[in-house]
C-alpha cells in the first residue's frame, strides 16, 4: 500500500503544472507575461550572485599584497580543475554560452537542462576568479535562458512558448550584467532571435526591466563604468574616429580568425585530452600574469582607468597585445567564459592607444584618450559580436551622453563593415558550426524571404460570380483544372470557395446564390509583398490550391491570383497540370 502511495506522489510531482491547472492552458498568454516577470527577477538574482561570487572568490585567491607566485599558479591549477569538471560533469558549460543559447532556441526546442545551468554558473565563476581573462556576460545569457527553460517546462508550456522564453531569459541576463536594460532588449532581438520585430518584444521588455530593478535594489544604482563628460571636438576629429573604426574592424576580424582557428586545432586533438586542454590557456595566462598582473581576470577596473584617461599609453598598447593572446588561447582551449568582456577590454585599449597618439600631436583639436577608449569599446563589440545597434545603445546607456553618439555610430558601422568583409561568418555562427550546430544565418533568413508573392502573381481568371446559383457554379467548376475559385460580387472579392464546399452545398441549396454560401466573413488571402513560404502555409491551412492576392488598402480589391504550381515552380519544383476529367453523376 505504501508503495502505491509513493508511486502516486511521484507521478504528481512529475506532472506539469499545466496539466494540473487547466487555467494555465486557457490563459497561456497572460501566464507568459507573468512568467516573463518571474524570469527577469530570478535571473537578476542569479546574475547578482554571479557578480558577488566571482569578485569575492577572486579577492580570496588574490588578496591585496599577495605573493606573485599566486598569479602564475592559480590560473594553471584552476583551469586544470575546472577543465576536469567540464569534461566529466558539465560538457555543455564550456565556452561563451551565447551559441549554446541560440542552439537551444533554434535546434533544441527551447530546452536547457538544470545541470548545464548549474555547471555554467559554478564553473564560470571559478574560472574567472582564478584569473582566466574571459567574461561573465555570455555565460549569464545561457544561465538566464536556462532559468527561463526550466520555469517554462515546469509549467508544461508548449514547445513554441518554451522557445519564446529563451530570448526573455537572455535579455534579463544582459540587463543585469551590464546594467543596460534597453541594450539588453535590443541584444536579445538582434543577436539571439535575429529579428527586431519578433512577437516576444513585450515579454523581453518586462524581463529586462525586472532584472534591472533587482540589480539596482541589491547592488545600488552604479553604472558599469564611471565615465567623465566628453566634448566633441572640431569636425576634423571625426576622421580619427573613422580611422578607429577601420582599426577596430581589422582587429575584430583578426580576433575571430585566430580564436576560431585555434579552437579548431584543439577540437581536432584526441578526445582523451579534452579535460586537460584548458590548461593551455591557464599556462599562457599564468606566465603573462606573473609579470603583468593587469592581464588577469575580466579587467573592468583597468577599462575604467582607460576611460578616465588614467592609464599610460605604453601600458594600454602592451595590454592590447597580451590580452588578445590570452583571451584567444583561453577560449579556444575550452575554458568557461564569454567574449563580451574581452571585446570591451580590447576595444578600450585600442581606442585609448589611438587616442593617446592623436591627442599627443593635436591636443587642441582632439579629445583625451578616454573618449577614444569609450568609442573603441563599442567599435570592437560591433566588429566581433556583430551587433552594431546594441553596441551604440549599450555605450549610450553607460555614459548617458549624446556627445559620443555620432563618433560611436561612425566608428561602429565602419568596424562592422570591415569585419564583415574580412570575416564573412560571425563568430557565434562559426563556434556553433564547429560544434556541429548549424544555426539559421542572416543569409539564410534573407533567402527565406527572397521569393515574394509578387514574383508568381498571375492574371485573374475563372472567377465565380456571387449572383449565380450553387448548381450553376458547380457546373462551371467541373470544367476547371483548379480546386478553388474566388467569388466576386459587384466587382469586389467576397470570398473563396473550394470544389468540396460546392459539392456539399449543391445537395441542399442548388438555387441559393453563391454569395450567401461564402458569406462576407474573413477569407484566406495574400498580399504581393509577402513571402512565398507564407503562401504555402496559408494554402495548406485552408486546403486550397490557389489564393487571391489583394490590396493592403482594401482586402476586397483583387490584384491577381497565386497558384500552388506557380509557388512550387519558384522553388524549382515543376508540377504538371492536367485538366480534371469528370463526368456528371448519372
Amino acid at each position: 500500500m505504501s508503495g502505491a502511495t509513493a508511486d502516486i506522489r511521484k507521478k504528481w510531482w512529475r506532472t506539469p503544472l499545466a496539466d494540473r491547472f487547466a487555467l494555465i492552458r486557457e490563459r497561456e498568454e497572460q501566464v507568459f507575461l507573468g512568467l516573463a516577470l518571474a524570469i527577469g527577477a530570478i535571473t537578476g538574482l542569479a546574475v547578482v550572485a554571479f557578480i558577488l561570487l566571482t569578485e569575492r572568490l577572486g579577492m580570496r585567491l588574490y588578496p591585496v599584497g599577495s605573493a606573485s607566485w599566486r598569479r602564475g599558479l592559480f590560473p594553471i591549477f584552476g583551469s586544470m580543475g575546472i577543465g576536469y569538471l567540464l569534461f566529466r560533469y558539465f560538457p555543455n558549460a564550456r565556452g561563451s554560452g551565447v551559441p549554446q543559447t541560440k542552439a537551444a532556441l533554434f535546434a533544441g526546442d527551447g530546452r536547457i537542462g538544470f545541470r548545464t545551468v548549474f555547471g555554467k554558473f559554478f564553473c564560470t565563476s571559478a574560472t574567472l576568479a582564478c584569473g582566466i581573462p574571459l567574461g561573465r556576460e555570455g555565460p549569464s545569457v545561457q544561465v538566464g535562458g536556462g532559468i527561463a527553460s526550466l520555469l517554462g517546462r515546469s509549467l508544461g508550456l508548449s514547445t513554441e512558448k518554451l522557445k519564446a522564453l529563451i530570448p526573455v531569459g537572455a535579455a534579463a541576463a544582459i540587463a543585469a550584467a551590464f546594467n543596460t536594460p534597453l541594450a539588453a532588449v535590443l541584444f536579445a532581438l538582434e543577436e539571439i532571435v535575429g529579428d527586431l520585430h519578433a512577437p516576444v518584444l513585450g515579454s523581453v521588455v518586462l524581463a529586462s526591466g525586472a532584472a534591472w530593478l533587482v540589480l539596482r535594489l541589491l547592488l545600488g544604482n552604479h553604472p558599469l563604468f564611471q565615465v567623465p563628460a566628453y566634448k566633441l571636438g572640431p569636425p576634423i576629429e571625426l576622421a580619427f574616429y573613422a580611422l578607429l573604426g577601420v582599426l577596430g574592424g581589422l582587429l575584430s576580424a583578426a580576433f575571430t580568425k585566430v580564436l576560431t582557428g585555434l579552437r579548431r586545432r584543439f577540437l581536432n586533438l584526441p578526445r582523451k585530452t579534452l579535460w586537460f586542454q584548458p590548461v593551455a590557456g591557464g599556462i599562457v595566462v599564468g606566465l603573462m600574469g606573473f609579470f603583468v598582473p593587469q592581464v588577469l581576470g575580466v579587467g573592468y577596473g583597468y577599462v575604467g582607468e582607460a576611460l578616465n584617461s588614467n592609464m599610460a599609453f605604453k601600458l594600454m598598447a602592451l595590454l592590447l597585445v597580451l590580452k588578445f593572446v590570452a583571451v584567444t588561447v583561453s577560449y579556444a582551449s575550452g575554458n568557461a567564459g564569454g567574449i563580451f568582456a574581452p571585446s570591451l577590454f580590447l576595444g578600450a585599449m585600442l581606442g585609448g592607444t589611438l587616442g593617446g597618439i592623436v591627442h599627443h600631436f593635436l591636443p587642441q583639436s582632439t579629445a583625451t584618450s578616454g573618449a577614444y577608449a569609450l568609442v573603441g569599446m563599442g567599435t570592437l563589440f560591433a566588429g566581433i559580436v556583430r551587433a552594431p545597434m546594441t553596441s551604440v545603445l549599450m555605450i549610450f546607456e553607460t555614459t548617458q551622453d549624446y556627445a559620443v553618439i555620432v563618433p560611436l555610430m561612425i566608428s561602429n558601422l565602419i568596424s562592422f563593415f570591415v569585419s564583415s568583409r574580412l570575416q564573412g561568418e560571425p563568430i557565434y555562427e562559426v563556434l556553433a558550426s564547429q560544434d556541429g550546430i548549424h544555426l539559421p544565418t542572416r543569409a539564410v533568413r534573407e533567402r527565406l524571404t527572397r521569393h515574394q508573392v509578387r514574383d508568381v502573381i498571375c492574371s485573374l481568371d475563372e472567377i465565380l460570380s456571387g449572383s449565380i446559383g450553387v448548381a450553376d457554379a458547380l457546373a462551371l467548376a467541373r470544367s476547371s483544372c483548379f480546386e478553388s475559385w474566388p467569388v466576386c460580387e459587384g466587382g469586389r472579392l467576397i470570398g473563396v470557395i473550394s470544389r468540396s464546399v460546392l459539392e456539399t452545398a449543391a445537395k441542399e441549396m442548388e438555387k441559393t446564390p453563391l454569395a450567401e454560401v461564402v458569406g462576407h466573413e474573413a477569407f484566406p488571402h495574400l498580399h504581393s509583398d509577402q513571402p512565398l513560404s507564407l503562401a504555402l502555409e496559408r494554402m495548406g491551412e485552408a486546403g486550397l490550391d490557389r489564393l487571391p492576392v489583394v490590396s493592403r488598402a482594401d482586402v476586397h480589391r483583387m490584384e491577381g491570383m497565386v497558384t500552388l504550381s506557380d509557388v512550387l515552380g519558384a522553388y524549382g519544383l515543376k508540377v504538371e497540370e492536367t485538366k480534371s476529367q469528370r463526368t456528371e453523376p448519372g
